[in-house]
């Protein structure tokens, strides 16, 4: 899974960069939000340290706010940005579940925050890590395309409707998946990939023309 959602990723940031007209290139990068969304489920029940688990994602996302900004011309929260706060709600739907109503008025604060602010998928990455961390594998696909659906209306986002592949392929072929994952990952690249694609992405963008930092100096001040 590791190394599908990274090399989609990667296909996904070069098509929007050099050929945002191609749209091939931006349907096999759908792939890549989700299997990271779900990544960071795994994590959350995986890790031994939550907390040290949330310090490592926010200091990564930290590293990554300048490279995506400069790769994309965006005044946003980068993706891995967002994943902290679904992250971070996860962990607090965990501890004030016993709370009655409070895990609800949470992860309605999350959604509103995230889509109120500057945040990377904004709501949409926040219900989808929801419906990975809550429901049933038998749910996960047609929730999964209702949320897109949902935000083609809202949105107008219809490439996205692809996005609901990765999870058909971690429902129904889990078996494909884990074949995939024979081809290791190192820790360290799978950390670090992220910021470091960001800023070579962003390095050969500006030195082949495309936007630089001063058209994005511009779109700040």
């Amino acid at each position: 899974m590791q190394f599908v959602a990274m090399l989609t990723m990667l296909i996904d940031h070069i098509g929007l960069i050099w050929f945002p007209e191609e749209t091939a290139w931006r349907i096999i990068g759908r792939l890549a939000m989700p299997l990271y969304a779900y990544a960071i489920v795994l994590g959350y029940f995986r890790t031994s340290n939550i907390n040290r688990y949330l310090a490592r994602i926010a200091v990564l996302a930290l590293i990554s706010q300048l490279p995506y900004q400069f790769a994309f011309h965006l005044i946003e929260v980068n993706t891995v940005g967002s994943l902290f706060m679904c992250l971070l709600l996860l962990r607090l739907l965990d501890k004030y579940k016993e709370k009655r109503a409070v895990p609800y008025l949470i992860a309605a604060a999350f959604v509103v925050l995230l889509e109120a602010l500057p945040f990377s998928y904004g709501a949409y990455l926040v219900l989808l890590v929801l419906i990975y961390r809550y429901a049933g594998s038998q749910w996960m696909t047609p929730l999964h395309f209702i949320l897109n659906v949902a935000s083609v209306f809202a949105k107008g986002w219809l490439l996205q409707i692809f996005s609901v592949f990765a999870t058909v392929l971690l429902v129904y072929a889990p078996d494909f998946m884990r074949s995939i994952d024979r081809i290791r990952v190192p820790r360290i690249v799978w950390r670090s990939f992220y910021p470091l694609h960001l800023a070579i992405l962003a390095v050969v963008s500006f030195y082949t023309g495309n936007l630089g930092f001063l058209d994005l100096l511009d779109r700040v001040y």
